[in-house]
């Protein structure tokens, strides 16, 4: 119920923000994706900036979660010396790895190669990216035992979108970019054609469950 509130206050908040702002938010709730991704509203981070919103959203195969993750579009009319704009984009994904695709030494680099990718895949600009990629992996012990070991691949990451007419980045089409970082880390199949060249995680047939 709390959580509830908390969208429609930052939806009331939105509502009266700076045009550039709401329309950034018009164009995310009004973007077409693919119907493997489940998305919705969750509460906004107050603090990171004077206008906030937030999503989230799962790929999902049946009653399973096979990748999940969070995007915040942060908007400050004053502009931000970090950011070398008004508007910043953040993310943070997740996803359960196979052992083979965990113990790859190289897997963090491609994994960050995978959000840059996505993003000049659709012809988009950006600037200031930043990030981590964090593998991590779980051993169970005792009464626990039982539990087969796990590992998980962590993207976090923030950018700034490049603004068009009315200072408004295209924020629908860098939603559709990271809904792809989404599917691609799922291991789900590329949506578009031409894109079968494109390298994704084996899809994880764990206990993982909604």
């Amino acid at each position: 119920m709390d959580e509830a509130k908390d969208t429609e206050n930052d939806r009331r908040e939105a509502d009266s923000a700076p045009p550039p702002f709401r329309a950034a938010v018009e164009a995310l709730r009004a973007a077409r994706l693919r119907p493997q991704i489940e998305i919705e509203p969750a509460p906004a981070p107050k603090r990171l900036a004077p206008y906030s919103h937030a999503l989230e959203a799962a790929v999902v195969d049946g009653d399973q979660d096979l990748a999940d993750g969070r995007l915040v579009l942060l908007h400050d009319p004053a502009g931000h010396d970090a950011w070398q704009g008004t508007f910043r984009l953040v993310t943070l994904v997740r996803a359960e790895l196979e052992p083979e695709m965990a113990a790859d030494p190289l897997l963090p680099e491609v994994c960050w190669s995978w959000l840059t990718g996505a993003l000049q895949t659709r012809g988009l600009t950006y600037g200031e990216p930043s990030g981590t990629v964090t593998r991590a992996s779980s051993h169970y012990f005792g009464g626990l035992s039982a539990r087969p070991a796990a590992s998980q691949i962590e993207i976090r990451a923030s950018w700034t979108p490049r603004e068009g007419l009315g200072g408004v980045p295209d924020t629908a089409a860098h939603l559709a970019s990271w809904c792809d970082l989404l599917a691609q880390v799922a291991g789900l199949p590329p949506a578009g054609p031409g894109d079968a060249s494109v390298v994704t995680l084996p899809q994880r047939r764990g206990p993982q469950s909604r």
